[in-house]
């Protein structure tokens, strides 16, 4: 898990809160916008899950509150669909300005029919997906019904929505009734995934059958069979997003991974920039880089920190074989590793100031009822660990260029 707590300023200059879901050990390949659900936040669990399932196939996603909800400001009472439109717009252009455009839009529920009238004034978009949205905004109108004649008399009036309560103006009413969602999605190309719930009984799936007849081609429907309108269980949500990760790859220019072949016990492969390398070793993929301060983006370990973690590895390892060999009670070994380069207190170059030796300072915690001829006796076989050895003897390395196909 990834993130970074985010905020941004509205059309309003109403300051927005959200969170930008990053994947682990790598940059994003592409950005994706997410709008939730009518009364919603960008904490609800549906949202993270698929923001996470997405962020796990190399997408930035951001989640965020509209104005009047959750930690954003502004009061629920005020906003309106067509400020949620201009919230996504600010939401893009924060990502344009700090990251890269977003390429997708995602909404789910009344945020579904936002992120259509949004898709419109954002180039960058290439595919829109709906998840239990209405065909028309006006289709909320029915959570409202036991209020409405309230509203339209007195301009006002507190409803509950999903067991909460929110005042609604008439404003809010007569915003919605002027988006004919239909005629609009006709004019939009972009790629459309839509996703609904035959059991949806919030946003029937009727909807879902009239927003596909409405928008272009190319166009997608995954049915969430025996899911809910607000994806509660958990494996619903995150089926959602792994789909709209396998399906947006059609749609987006996500570079292929390159898969790691050789010959040799390992292979690290590292492009033009930056210092995120990736690795393979035997069947075994993962990263290395260097620290920020180093000017790194702290993806991975760093070389000396690999080579310290070999030290560490290898003689817990050892440690507990050895026990084990000899049925001592030793139930946990911890190897604590530092390496540092120090001048060296006695060397062949110590008039030179520079002489320095690398120094890996360990430490090693057993835990069992050993005495203490035991412990003695681990800390002596801790030396006799093979990389401890290889470590304090002379390493001789060897290097030959490998001409690739096609090279000069």
């Amino acid at each position: 898990m990834n993130y970074k707590k985010i905020k941004f300023t509205n059309s309003e200059g109403l300051e927005l809160s959200g969170y930008l879901e990053l994947p682990l050990n790598r940059h994003p390949h592409s950005f994706v916008l997410f709008a939730h659900c009518f009364t919603c936040n960008k904490n609800y669990f549906a949202v993270k899950n698929i923001a996470r399932a997405l962020s796990a196939k190399g997408y930035g996603v951001l989640r965020f509150d509209f104005s009047g909800l959750g930690e954003s400001d502004g009061e629920f009472a005020d906003t309106t669909f067509s400020g949620n439109v201009e919230d996504l717009l600010a939401a893009a252009e924060f990502l344009k300005s700090e990251y890269k455009a977003p390429e997708m839009l995602i909404g789910h529920s009344l945020g579904g029919a936002a992120v259509i009238f949004a898709a419109d004034k954002l180039p960058s978009v290439k595919s829109v997906v709906t998840i239990a949205a209405p065909s028309s905004p006006v289709h909320v109108k029915h959570l409202l019904k036991s209020n409405l004649e309230e509203i339209v008399q007195k301009g006002v009036a507190e409803v509950n929505v999903g067991g909460r309560n929110f005042t609604i103006k008439k404003n809010f009413l007569d915003d919605i009734t002027i988006h004919d969602l239909n005629q609009f999605a006709k004019d939009l190309n972009k790629a459309f995934l839509i996703m609904h719930s035959p059991q949806d009984k919030v946003v029937e799936i009727s909807n879902a059958e009239a927003l596909y007849k409405s928008v272009r081609h190319p166009k997608s429907f995954v049915s969430l069979d025996g899911a809910d309108h607000l994806l509660t269980n958990n494996r619903d949500s995150e089926y959602a997003g792994s789909v709209i990760a396998s399906w947006a790859s059609r749609y987006l220019q996500i570079p292929e991974e390159k898969e790691l072949l050789t010959e040799h016990q390992v292979v690290a492969n590292l492009g033009k920039n930056g210092f995120t390398t990736h690795m393979r070793a035997g069947r075994h993929y993962f990263t290395a880089d260097e620290p920020k301060s180093f000017g790194g983006d702290d993806f991975g370990p760093s070389p000396y920190e690999l080579l310290s973690a070999g030290l560490a590895a290898c003689t817990s390892m050892t440690i507990q074989m050895y026990s084990r060999r000899k049925k001592w009670p030793l139930q946990n070994v911890e190897t604590h590793v530092d390496h540092k380069k120090s001048h060296a207190e006695d060397c062949e170059n110590c008039e030179r100031n520079t002489a320095k030796i690398d120094i890996f300072e360990r430490e090693i915690v057993l835990e069992g009822n050993l005495d203490e001829q035991q412990q003695q006796k681990l800390l002596e076989i801790a030396d006799k660990c093979p990389v401890h050895r290889t470590l304090s003897n002379k390493v001789k390395i060897t290097t030959h260029l490998k001409k690739i196909e096609g090279s000069k």
